[in-house]
């Protein structure tokens, strides 16, 4: 799957759940739903762009983008 497509599903996740008031529990439910609903090389491939670049993802995307870290290679 191209990058570029999941930075947009991503940020269209971080969207629905930003809308909370705390900012923590929305970052946890963006982790959740990723760690969840996305397959593993998805979630590898949106963590390598966090960590190389991630310039395109929303500040929260980002931040719970980094919060899978090592579950999302082998999970």
């Amino acid at each position: 799957m191209q990058i570029d497509r999941l930075v947009k599903m991503a940020n269209e996740i971080g969207e629905f759940f930003a809308q909370s008031p705390d900012r923590e529990a929305a970052i946890a439910a963006i982790t959740a739903h990723l760690r969840n609903f996305w397959e593993p090389r998805m979630r590898r491939a949106i963590v390598e762009y966090a960590h190389r670049d991630g310039a395109e993802l929303k500040e929260i995307v980002r931040a719970a983008v980094l919060r899978l870290g090592p579950s999302a290679q082998t999970a």
